[in-house]
């Protein structure tokens, strides 16, 4: 199916958003939400998804490294949930062990100040959760 998919990255105090292109094929930077109240961050959510004609949403799912779900997890599963319900639109789960680690990485490496990186940190994991279940998608319809 064609249509842009919007990550989401739920951490504690803000929600990183990234969306992909029309063919699902590349993850671009979209929004940081301060999650504050939940149902101000649900509507903000939902008027990305309507503004971009987003087709679905994948969640990132943080799991413990040994594959388990703990309170992060299963937070993520209910904020995930109450989106579904929220947007009408269908929402995955994806592993997203290591993404924050690997954003706040990039961002280091790019040399952005301390201050850059905290705000940013939770747009990159979110870009990076979306690009790993896009490749992980094409790879999987591959064969």
């Amino acid at each position: 199916m064609e249509g842009r998919i919007i990550g989401v990255d739920h951490g504690d105090r803000r929600i990183g958003l990234a969306i992909s292109d029309p063919l699902g094929l590349t993850a671009q930077p979209l929004a940081m939400i301060e999650l504050g109240d939940g149902m101000a961050a649900l509507n903000a959510i939902c008027r990305y998804a309507r503004e971009r004609s987003a087709v679905r949403f994948v969640v990132g799912l943080p799991l413990n490294m040994d594959s388990s779900e703990g309170p992060r997890a299963r937070a993520a599963r209910r904020f995930g949930e109450a989106l579904r319900e929220a947007s009408g639109l269908p929402v995955e789960f994806f592993d997203e062990r290591l993404t924050t680690r690997q954003a706040h990485r990039a961002l280091r490496d790019a040399t952005a100040g301390r201050y850059a990186r905290k705000e940013r940190s939770d747009i990159v994991a979110a870009q990076l959760l979306l690009q790993a279940y896009l490749d992980a998608s094409r790879s999987k319809a591959r064969g």
